[in-house]
């Protein structure tokens, strides 16, 4: 059976496509097959990737008739990986494409279309809480929240938790929050520090994995690759992912229980 991730924020500027990019890449590398999707009309991880606006075909496509759900599919070179790209979307046709995606069972029908292989589809949105935003918590089993770890931060945590609870009465009732990712931490910095202990001390559901703020994060944007595939030694971030992936497994078999899958191993001889 396969589980929707969507991640969601009020506030923009909070590490969502980074999130969804390398946590996407830590839940194939143990052993789930995940599709990676970007809803983002900026085309948000395609731009990670170092992809232009018009080189990969992907929903805008599968929505306009134009590809099968085959073709909008790219598998990467990490076997359990793969990716449905935002699609061709010229900058001028955007609010026609969020209008596309918000309308009533569209983009569930449209995932349906792609996700049977898959045992975690992480869904990628744009900044805020509008059409694009509900219609992928509409069409999921989780929601994950990254938020940055700063005063102004807080107020939307709020607003978000909010329209997760008035999707989960209105429109999807198996809609669950899978947990509040605290990123861009700065331990050394006062405020940074002081919005964790609010936000340990004043809302349930924060993950025990934080996402802290570094240059290594700039460095992999700009080679357009996950921030465990830079060259040299696998950085302290990327092993934050690791981390989040296993964190996440456990809530997810807790408040689902069908996704647990039993791995068997042949007998083995250590010498």
């Amino acid at each position: 059976m396969t589980h929707r991730i969507t991640m969601c924020s009020q506030k923009g500027g909070v590490g969502k496509t980074t999130v969804s990019l390398n946590l996407a890449l830590a839940m194939a590398e143990r052993g789930r097959k995940v599709l990676l999707v970007d809803l983002d009309p900026q085309g948000g991880i395609g731009h990670a990737l170092a992809r232009g606006d018009t080189e990969l075909v992907g929903l805008a496509d599968l929505l306009m008739e134009q590809i099968s759900p085959e073709e909008a599919v790219l598998p990467t070179r990490v076997p359990n990986l793969s990716l449905l790209p935002r699609g061709r979307l010229d900058p001028v046709d955007a609010c026609e494409y969020e209008l596309a995606v918000g309308a009533r069972g569209v983009l569930s029908s449209s995932l349906s279309r792609v996700d049977g292989p898959f045992d975690v589809v992480v869904i990628d949105t744009p900044s805020g809480l509008g059409l694009v935003t509900r219609a992928a918590l509409a069409a999921s089993d989780f929601a994950l929240m990254p938020f940055q770890a700063e005063p102004l931060a807080l107020r939307s945590v709020s607003q978000a938790l909010r329209v997760i609870d008035r999707v989960r009465l209105t429109e999807n009732p198996r809609l669950e929050l899978l947990g509040i990712l605290p990123t861009m931490v700065d331990r050394n910095n006062d405020p940074s520090h002081d919005v964790m202990l609010e936000m340990w001390t004043g809302f349930e559901g924060v993950l025990d994995t934080a996402i802290p703020r570094a240059d290594v994060f700039s460095k992999a944007s700009a080679m357009g690759l996950p921030v465990g595939f830079l060259p040299g030694r696998i950085s302290p971030e990327a092993r934050r992912f690791e981390m989040l992936a296993a964190e996440l497994d456990t809530h997810m078999l807790m408040l689902k229980p069908e996704m647990e899958t039993t791995h068997e191993q042949p007998q083995r001889a250590l010498l």
